[in-house]
């Protein structure tokens, strides 16, 4: 349809020109040519220029969250995700969730801010493992993706040990 309207346009264009030639009495047939030919090459950019926007690449936010979370879950010492009300209900009715306690907003500029709730095990020092996060989001998303992390925002939810958790995820099942 976009290329009908750039055809319309040119047309237009055509006929103006052709119209202001055949008002003046002293056009000959090769100044006629030439209108046509200019006005072909208008339509031929504008061809391109359409071909060439017609290609695009998306990520739905469940994608980039699906990421980040199998990422996050690869950092040692993060035992789990911590999720909504939303994700708790989904669960009891044995729907896995893969992106539990993972949000992201993208801004303006097509960069990823990420917020991640985790649990981690008792013990292990929070800090290293919000480098660890961070460098494991940031990887994967730039090797999967070509998306820029703008911020990484970690919320640690729970301190517990690998046994507590294994005991608490076993009771669920």
């Amino acid at each position: 349809m976009a290329f009908n309207t750039k055809v319309d346009v040119a047309d237009t264009e055509l006929e103006t020109s052709e119209a202001v030639a055949a008002e003046a009495e002293d056009v000959t047939l090769e100044d006629e040519a030439l209108v046509e030919a200019e006005s072909e090459d208008e339509v031929d950019e504008d061809d391109e220029e359409a071909d060439e926007s017609e290609d695009s690449l998306t990520y739905s936010n469940g994608v980039i969250e699906k990421i980040v979370a199998m990422a996050t879950r690869e950092v040692p010492h993060v035992l789990g995700m911590k999720g909504n009300l939303m994700h708790f209900v989904q669960e009891q009715f044995g729907a896995e969730n893969l992106t539990k306690g993972v949000t992201v907003e993208v801004t303006d500029d097509n960069r990823v801010v990420v917020n991640i709730s985790v649990i981690i095990e008792y013990g292990a020092y929070a800090p290293a493992i919000f480098d660890d996060v961070k460098a494991r989001v940031t990887e994967r998303l730039a090797a999967m993706t070509g998306l820029e992390v703008a911020g990484v925002n970690l919320r640690i939810e729970d301190v517990i040990t690998p046994e507590e958790y294994e005991h608490r995820t076993s009771q669920h099942e």
